[in-house]
């Protein structure tokens, strides 16, 4: 199936977010693996930068990086924002707004491809955000996927809130999701403040209901999770968007799913650099008995505030329990500024670090390496979806702080329907007490009760996550063929 010469088979458009970008060249390079496909995938030239670099000087024959030209300065942006790091709230909705005039570049790129090899790509996959892409790939004659890099039910929850907007039209602070059934209640403290306050004229309104809509006409969408572990969320996504959807992920490194102890290779996959050694953490972490560690990440673009980072300190000192806390400025700061030791107690990072309690990391940790780590046995997180399937991968239970996007989705299916978390607070605006922080992370850290339910679970659905990558002979996991089955459907789809 696999091609010498240079026919492109596939171009993809991610959004401008580190959280986008990472999946899509993670699934370029799984469908580059399976079929031989030549794949490109089109981003400005900061994204296209950075995406290089999470490959360290190893770039892979058959996929390719193209350039689209974005000058942030034409829309109100600072000069050179080209992705959703480090921007302040008040700009992420105008960056949004401003990406579907990627939409002519794109354009422009695809029909000098189709020139150049004298026929179309077998398709173009786009993000969810980029419902402009179905109309350039129809009017130069192939088809659009979708690529959801979330969940089945924290995909459908957003796109149905924006599109329908049900919190409006009742004064409930509980309500109906269209797409979901009656006994799945949303409460209105899950929707993210411009969720909230949208009414359909405000700018976010107008980015998202015209792109996501488009995103429905799609020829089909792909998601990055597992059939096994949300059947339900992927029956409700199908009959709502009334397309097919091919669960294909986890868009994990195969060798951690396979043993948890990966090559240096793929350490950092995500290309940052840690803030602390890889080395260092797994020595802190050996230091420790199994699973009596607590794993805590906001994710790279969130943080909490500084009452509430006083409050989760007091907290875990109370609780007693060892933790790595990977921490950045709290709210109200510049996220890359050095950490003051005044957003924490008085001696806090002394006593931790004097008695083994804690490892404190600035900026960013290998994650992958600490979920895996035999001592690690909860994670404490924002729920963002990535992070969601790593911890899961691992078989970790989770403690969900839900903070933007469909975050709180992802934590509400976690606690809902699978079992394998307890949310502590959602959002920036919450006041959580330290007492709290402690009995809930006594809970699920507890070898009995909830927390030895909550592990029991965890683990059978990293088992199911395994198997849906297994590629043996002739025993193929339901990713793999789901894979398959999207290849063999858009190469005869073709018109």
């Amino acid at each position: 199936m696999g091609s010498s010469n240079d026919y492109i088979h596939i171009v993809m458009v991610p959004f401008m977010a580190h959280g986008h970008l990472i999946p899509f060249l993670a699934l370029a390079k799984q469908i580059h693996h399976q079929t031989g496909f030549n794949i490109a995938i089109a981003n400005t030239p900061l994204n296209i930068q950075y995406l290089r670099s999470t490959l360290r000087g190893n770039p892979i024959p058959g996929i390719h990086f193209l350039e689209l030209q974005f000058n942030s300065s034409d829309h109100g942006l600072p000069p050179n924002t080209e992705n959703t790091e480090n921007l302040s709230l008040d700009l992420i909705g105008k960056f949004f707004a401003s990406s579907v005039y990627l939409k002519t570049p794109f354009y422009n790129l695809l029909k000098d491809i189709v020139k150049k090899q004298c026929k179309p790509p077998v398709c173009v996959i786009a993000d969810v955000f980029f419902g402009w892409a179905v109309d350039v790939a129809n009017s130069l004659n192939t088809i659009n996927i979708a690529f959801s890099t979330g969940g089945a039910y924290g995909t459908l929850a957003y796109v149905s809130l924006w599109t329908n907007l049900p919190h409006r039209r009742t004064d409930n602070e509980e309500f109906n999701v269209p797409g979901f059934p009656d006994r799945c209640k949303f409460h209105v403290s899950q929707l993210h403040e411009f969720l909230r306050k949208a009414d359909g004229t405000d700018l976010w309104s107008k980015f998202m209901q015209p792109q996501i809509l488009s995103s429905f006409k799609s020829f089909g969408w792909l998601c990055n999770t597992v059939e096994e572990i949300e059947p339900f969320g992927l029956d409700l996504l199908r009959k709502y968007i009334k397309s097919p959807v091919w669960s294909i992920g986890p868009l994990l490194p195969k060798s951690w799913l396979i043993n948890s102890s990966a090559p240096a290779s793929v350490r950092q996959h995500a290309g940052k650099e840690p803030g602390t050694s890889p080395e260092k953490c797994v020595q802190w972490l050996d230091m420790h008995s199994d699973d009596s560690v607590l794993y805590i990440s906001f994710g790279s673009q969130n943080t909490i505030s500084p009452s509430q980072m006083m409050e989760l300190a007091t907290g875990l000192e109370k609780a007693g329990k060892p933790f790595v806390w990977v921490i950045r400025p709290p709210l109200g700061f510049d996220l890359k500024a050095e950490f003051k030791p005044e957003w924490l107690p008085e001696g806090f990072e002394d006593r931790m670090s004097r008695n083994n309690q804690g490892l404190l990391v600035k900026n960013w940790a290998p994650q992958l390496e600490i979920l895996s780590h035999r001592s690690t046995g909860a994670f404490l997180s924002h729920c963002g979806w990535n992070s969601t399937m790593e911890s899961l991968s691992q078989g970790v239970k989770i403690i969900g702080w839900p903070l933007a996007a469909e975050q709180a989705y992802n934590s509400k299916m976690l606690v809902e329907e699978m079992g394998v978390a307890v949310e502590l607070t959602r959002g920036v605006r919450s006041s959580i007490s330290s007492d709290k922080v402690k009995e809930v992370i006594e809970m699920v850290m507890g070898k009995e009760g909830k927390g030895r339910d909550m592990k029991r679970k965890a683990q059978e659905i990293a088992e199911h996550i395994m198997a849906a990558v297994k590629d043996e002979g002739n025993e193929k996991g339901s990713s793999i063929k789901a894979l398959d089955d999207f290849v063999s459907t858009i190469t005869t789809a073709r018109k």
